[in-house]
């Protein structure tokens, strides 16, 4: 009996954790820039991860970056090419790419695909139309974390 107490206790904590989901001010970042921790404590799925990856209207990844193997009419070269990734950056370190590039690569062009505050919206002064209040993330956090199980699987 106290085993099942436990155990549901435990189910419980952890399903409220997942209630209760983690936004940008939640990311913690080491001093490289790289997020160690998941954002979701799921697993992420590659195959997920190279459809928001491939797709223009969700990561649009291909339109700065090139992977050999999918097949991105027009892919983009502003960006490196991400064949081998894998084998050069870690999981914490794709992870914080995505979360914010500018903390591993200050002048970078990259979206921050998770960052949702301190953005200048200079809307107002042209159009009386600006974005009030917290914008959204460009990917939602299982996004992330399947984009980053997909770059796992580019290896040399």
């Amino acid at each position: 009996m106290r085993l099942s107490t436990l155990t549901l206790a435990a189910t419980l904590v952890a399903g409220a954790a997942f209630a209760n989901p983690v936004t940008y001010a939640d990311v913690v970042f080491n001093e490289n820039g790289g997020v160690e921790a998941s954002l979701t404590g799921v697993a992420g799925n590659p195959e997920e991860g190279a459809k928001i990856f491939s797709t223009k209207k969700l990561g649009n990844c291909v339109a700065c970056h090139e992977v050999s193997t999918l097949d991105a009419p027009f892919p983009g070269n502003v960006g490196p090419m991400l064949d081998g990734v894998a084998d050069r950056w870690d999981t914490t370190q794709l992870r914080g790419i995505l979360v914010n590039a500018k903390m591993t690569y200050e002048g970078t062009v990259m979206p921050a695909y998770f960052k949702t505050d301190g953005y200048t919206r200079p809307g107002n002064a042209y159009t009386g139309k600006a974005a009030e209040g917290p914008l959204d993330p460009l990917l939602s956090a299982q996004q992330i974390e399947d984009v980053v199980a997909f770059l796992g699987t580019l290896k040399e």
